[in-house]
C-alpha cells in the first residue's frame, strides 16, 4: 500500500517580513499545471506592485508533476526552497506562490534561501494539512438482530462508516485503508456469518494532529 501523501486543510495566505521586505505566502490546492497557472496569474494581477512572484508545485497521485520559478531571484534561492519545503512536508495537488515587496536591505543568497523557504513554512503551519491515503470501500449484509452491535463494533475499531441502509437486511457501507486486514477482523468477529463485498476505492483525507 502507498504511502499517503498530504494535501491543505485549506486555502490560505500568511505574510512575513525579513529586514523590511515582505514575504506574502499564497498556499491553494490544485488538480492539475492549468489551475496552479491560473492561481500564478490571480496573483499577479492581484499585487502587480510586487517585486517578484516565486512558485513552486506538486500536482498527482504520487506528486509525479513538481516545477519551481525563481521569478527574477538569483537563481536556486526562491523556488527551490520553496518546492524543498512542499516536499519535505510530503504534500501534493498544491501551489504555493510567494509575493515579496523588496524593502530596500539585500538578504544575499543564504538570506533568500531561508526567507522564502520559511514563507511556505509558516504558512503551513497557519493553514495546516490533512493526510490523504486511498482506501477500499465495502457493503456489509447484517441480520437486523445483530447490526446495531456490529456498527457500534466498527466504529469502536476507528472504521469510517459511510452510510447505513435499512431493507431486507441491513446494508452498512465503511471505508478502509487495508482491506485485508479487515475482512479478517469480520470474520473473526462474526464467525464468517457476515461477508464484505469490495464495491470500489475512494481517497480520504484525515486531519493531521
Amino acid at each position: 500500500m502507498p504511502e499517503p501523501l498530504r494535501v491543505l486543510a485549506r486555502d490560505g495566505e500568511h505574510e512575513t517580513e525579513i529586514q523590511r521586505s515582505r514575504f506574502r505566502c499564497r498556499l491553494t490546492r490544485v488538480t492539475d499545471a492549468d489551475a496552479a497557472a491560473e492561481v500564478v496569474a490571480a496573483v499577479r494581477r492581484e499585487h502587480w506592485s510586487a517585486s517578484h512572484h516565486c512558485t513552486a508545485l506538486r500536482i498527482g497521485p504520487a506528486a509525479e508533476i513538481q516545477r519551481s520559478s525563481d521569478d527574477g531571484e538569483p537563481a536556486g534561492t526562491a523556488g527551490v526552497p520553496m518546492l524543498e519545503v512542499l516536499t519535505r512536508r510530503e504534500l501534493t495537488d498544491v501551489v504555493a506562490v510567494v509575493t515579496r515587496w523588496f524593502g530596500g536591505t539585500k538578504l544575499g543568497a543564504g538570506g533568500l534561501v531561508r526567507a522564502y523557504g520559511s514563507a511556505v513554512s509558516e504558512a503551513l503551519d497557519v493553514i495546516g494539512t490533512h493526510r490523504r491515503a486511498r482506501h477500499t470501500e465495502l457493503l456489509l449484509a447484517v441480520p437486523h438482530a445483530d447490526a446495531g452491535r456490529l456498527e457500534n463494533a466498527v466504529r469502536a475499531n476507528g472504521i469510517r462508516v459511510t452510510g447505513v441502509e435499512y431493507g431486507g437486511d441491513v446494508a452498512i457501507a465503511v471505508q478502509v485503508p487495508d482491506a485485508t486486514a479487515f475482512h479478517t477482523w469480520l470474520a473473526e468477529r462474526t464467525g464468517g456469518a457476515v461477508e464484505a463485498i469490495e464495491t470500489g476505492t475512494t481517497d480520504v483525507e484525515i486531519a493531521d494532529r
